[in-house]
C-alpha cells in the first residue's frame, strides 16, 4: 500500500485552517495540524481521525516564537511523505498603523512574512529533492490595495501574494513540478473579524463567503495547477478592477472610504 501523503497546516484550529483540515482528510491525507489553542487542535484531530481514518497529530506551537517556529520547520524537512503545506495562520487588526500598538503590528509582519519565509524554504527544500508537493499560501484580496485602518494587513498579503508568484517562477525556471498556489479570499465567515474587533454588520451580506466555498475553490485550482486563486465572482471582478484602476484613483476610493467609515462609527 502506498504511504498517505502528509498535510501540514497552520491556523489549523478554526475557520479557513480547520476546514483545510477537514477537505484534505477527506481526500485521505494525514495530518499535522499546528495552531496555538491546543485544546481545539487535539478535539479536531480526534474528530477527523475517527471519520477519516487517517491520522491527525496536534502540535500546539506560536509561530511568532523562534523556538516553535524551527520546531515546526524542523518537522517539515524531515518529513518523508510531506505532500502539501498551508500557511494559514495569521490574523487582522483595525486601527490606524500610528495609532495603534507597534507589538502587534510587529507581530503581524513576523507571522505572515517570516513564518511564511521560513516555512516555505522548509517545504521546498523537501518537496524539490522529491520532484514533488506543493504550497498553498493563503493570502487575501486585500493584498491587491492598500486600505487606512488596515496598512500592515494588506501589506503582508501583497507581500504574501508576490513572494508565492516569485517562488514559482524559479521552480518554473527549474522545471520542477513542484506547486505553488496563492489564495486570496474576500470576507470569509470565521472567527478572524472577532479576534480583529471588527463590526460584520459594516459588510453587505452579499460580500461573506463560507469558509467551505474558500477551501473547496483552492483545492479544486491546486489539483489544476493555479497560481493565483481569488474565489467569488464578486472578488473575481473586484481583482480585476483594482489591478486595473489608476493609483490615483485608487488612493482616492480609499481615502473616502475611511472617511465614511470613521463617520459611520462616529455617530454609533
Amino acid at each position: 500500500m502506498a504511504e498517505r501523503l502528509l498535510a501540514v497546516i497552520t491556523g489549523a484550529s478554526s475557520g479557513i485552517g480547520a476546514m483545510f483540515a477537514r477537505k484534505l482528510a477527506a481526500r485521505s491525507y494525514e495530518l499535522l495540524l499546528i495552531a496555538r489553542r491546543e485544546d481545539r487542535l487535539r478535539a479536531l484531530a480526534l474528530e477527523l481521525s475517527e471519520r477519516n481514518h487517517v491520522s491527525a497529530e496536534p502540535l500546539a506551537a506560536d509561530l511568532m516564537l523562534d523556538a516553535d517556529l524551527e520546531r515546526v520547520a524542523a518537522r517539515i524537512r524531515t518529513a518523508g511523505n510531506l505532500g502539501l503545506l498551508v500557511n494559514n495562520a495569521g490574523f487582522g487588526s483595525a486601527g490606524y498603523f500610528f495609532e495603534t500598538d507597534l507589538a502587534g503590528q510587529m507581530q503581524m509582519h513576523r507571522l505572515h512574512v517570516l513564518a511564511t519565509v521560513q516555512l516555505t524554504h522548509a517545504a521546498l527544500t523537501n518537496f524539490v529533492a522529491r520532484g514533488t508537493g506543493g504550497v498553498i499560501n493563503v493570502a487575501s484580496v486585500a493584498g491587491f490595495w492598500q486600505s487606512p485602518g488596515s496598512v500592515s494587513y494588506c501589506a503582508t498579503k501583497t507581500w504574501m501574494s508576490s513572494f508565492t508568484e516569485g517562488v514559482a517562477m524559479e521552480l518554473a525556471a527549474r522545471k520542477s513540478p513542484v506547486k505553488m498556489q496563492a489564495l486570496c479570499p474576500g470576507f470569509t465567515l470565521s472567527e478572524f473579524h472577532d479576534v480583529a474587533h471588527m463590526d460584520r454588520r459594516a459588510i453587505p451580506k452579499s460580500l461573506w463567503m463560507t469558509a467551505d466555498f474558500v477551501v473547496s475553490e483552492s483545492l479544486r485550482a491546486f489539483d489544476k495547477g493555479t497560481l493565483f486563486v481569488v474565489p467569488g465572482w464578486r472578488y473575481k471582478l473586484i481583482a480585476a478592477l483594482m489591478r486595473t484602476m489608476p493609483r490615483p484613483v485608487m488612493h482616492w476610493a480609499s481615502i473616502a472610504g475611511a472617511r465614511s467609515r470613521r463617520l459611520h462609527a462616529d455617530r454609533n
